[in-house]
């Protein structure tokens, strides 16, 4: 008579799911899955949330108020709070023209703060770094995500993006910048996404933009792919023409949006 079939191993160490093992989790083998965990998460929570597009605030983690740039703080947080106030007016089912950005400090926390003392919702999409970024504390409940993949961080920057804003930045605010300018120069994007660069001087003085076109880098139309602003009120301007245009959700076409009650505080934003 053949000998019984050895036990089956028992104990935690053999009869964890894999969704429930930490160490595989963080392995090579499921890095596919973490990948796909920082793009449905957002998902459901835009989903659950009703935000139907943003705005994007690019900028240094590195300003203070008290700062030689410190200006700029006030300016984004003003933009922002201006933003939201006429965003939350508008009519329709879903959350729009949301302000987001990074989840840091310096321009990014004047972003998401604009956005809280407006009523608003603001979305914070932190990516986890060993110094300067940690989550500010005005990004909304439910809305703020950690990253671990810069490219997830960034598909959720250009996925809902219907405008960008981008404040005087090193090399991560220069990075973003340039991925969605390639994005659009290439159309690789469904729709345009307005891009304002805010704070001429700085801008000019970093990239030499005309160069690019004299030396045949760029073309010469590639040029209106962006505009310039030097105060909120410049900015707020051209983002309302911009954003006019946006089709409500579930609308066939562009409408101009008309004013109406604001909803964004009634919604506990």
């Amino acid at each position: 008579m053949p000998p019984d079939p050895p036990a089956a191993p028992t104990g935690s160490a053999h009869s964890a799911l894999a969704l429930e093992d930490p160490a595989f989790l963080a392995s090579d083998a499921a890095r596919p899955l973490r990948i796909m965990a920082e793009y449905l998460k957002p998902m459901a929570a835009f989903q659950r949330a009703r935000v139907h597009d943003t705005v994007v605030f690019f900028g240094s983690a590195r300003l203070t108020r008290d700062g030689p740039l410190g200006h700029y703080l006030q300016e984004a947080e003003a933009l922002a709070r201006s933003l939201t106030a006429w965003s939350c007016s508008l009519p329709a089912g879903a959350h729009r023209f949301v302000i987001c950005s990074g989840g840091g400090a310096g321009i990014m926390e004047a972003a998401n703060r604009g956005a809280a003392e407006a009523g608003g919702r603001s979305i914070g999409l932190n990516i986890s770094l060993p110094h300067e970024q940690h989550p500010n504390r005005y990004i909304t409940p439910g809305l703020g995500f950690e990253f671990r993949y810069f490219f997830m961080r960034k598909l959720w920057f250009a996925h809902l993006a219907r405008a960008l804003v981008v404040f005087p930045g090193g090399f991560g605010t220069l990075d973003e910048l340039t991925e969605i300018l390639t994005l659009a120069q290439t159309r690789k994007l469904e729709r345009r996404i307005a891009i304002v660069l805010y704070g001429t001087k700085f801008w000019r003085e970093v990239i030499n933009f005309d160069a690019l076109v004299q030396h045949g880098m760029i073309a010469p139309e590639d040029l209106q792919l962006f505009r310039f602003a030097d105060d909120p009120t410049e900015a707020l301007s051209l983002l309302q023409a911009a954003l006019a245009g946006v089709p409500a959700p579930g609308a066939p076409e562009a409408a101009a949006p008309a004013f109406s009650r604001s909803a964004c505080r009634a919604e506990g934003a």
